[in-house]
């Protein structure tokens, strides 16, 4: 088998599975993992089962910038392109994660909060990190020569990592308004409530799921920097052939 039926046939391996999983997911969290008892309104017991896909989000728009550190680390330290590449494809997917955390955690905090959004500590940070990493884009956009672009957004990337643990700590750090959802203050905060094990079952598979879904983003992603990357290559040489004339 070919080097090309290979990739083709590996991307729609995980296309279809990571399809498999979230609809399988979606069937768990609809019909099999059971409501908040002390949840008093009807709207907040149905609004908590935004709470599989906001935490599965979460987890996986914090884990994709987790990747970033790692690869402007290696990018430092090897000068690949191989790196960056990676760096560049988890920010995409993980600012896409992250968007859908903060419009899924809107969607939930209006009839458990009765408001769209408050300035609290974790809603705060969730808001800064989104930003930085908006930046992060915004500065590859910016900068031409592609080894400046990749050097400066390596450390960009390090840097902006920072918010990631900062956000996770925040609401065991401070009285905060936002739920833990999992832990020993998983019922405190507005809206919080303890997890049945069905529900917890559902929580780990739904993070399962979305981790697929990230891999094979990742996977396509990467493909196509690589492509861009081989284009860019290819455009320089032109060009420069045809200055050379």
């Amino acid at each position: 088998m070919s080097s090309s039926a290979t990739k083709i046939s590996w991307g729609l391996i995980l296309t279809v599975l990571s399809g498999i999983a979230i609809l399988s997911g979606l069937m768990l969290v609809f019909f099999y993992a059971s409501e908040a008892v002390n949840l008093f309104t009807p709207a907040e017991r149905y609004a908590q089962r935004i709470m599989y896909f906001h935490v599965g989000s979460a987890w996986i728009g914090f884990f994709a910038f987790f990747v970033t550190f790692i690869a402007g680390i290696m990018f430092l330290i090897k000068r690949s392109f191989f790196w960056d590449n990676i760096g560049h494809a988890s920010v995409e997917i993980g600012l896409t994660f992250l968007t859908a955390v903060l419009i899924s955690g809107t969607l939930w905090a209006k009839p458990t909060w009765n408001t769209w959004w408050t300035w609290s500590p974790r809603l705060t940070l969730s808001a800064i990190g989104w930003l930085m990493y908006v930046g992060y884009l915004m500065l590859r956009g910016a900068v031409e020569s592609p080894e400046k672009k990749a050097r400066l957004a390596a450390v960009y990337g390090i840097i902006a990592f920072l918010s990631v643990p900062l956000n996770i700590i925040t609401i065991r750090l401070w009285r905060d308004i936002h739920p833990s959802v999992v832990g020993s203050a998983a019922a405190e905060g507005q809206g919080g409530f303890s997890m049945s094990g069905d529900m917890r079952t559902t929580l780990i598979y739904c993070v399962v799921a979305f981790s697929i879904l990230y891999i094979t983003l990742m996977y396509h992603r990467v493909q196509l920097g690589q492509a861009e990357h081989e284009m860019a290559i290819l455009k320089q040489k032109i060009i420069g052939q045809i200055d050379a004339r």
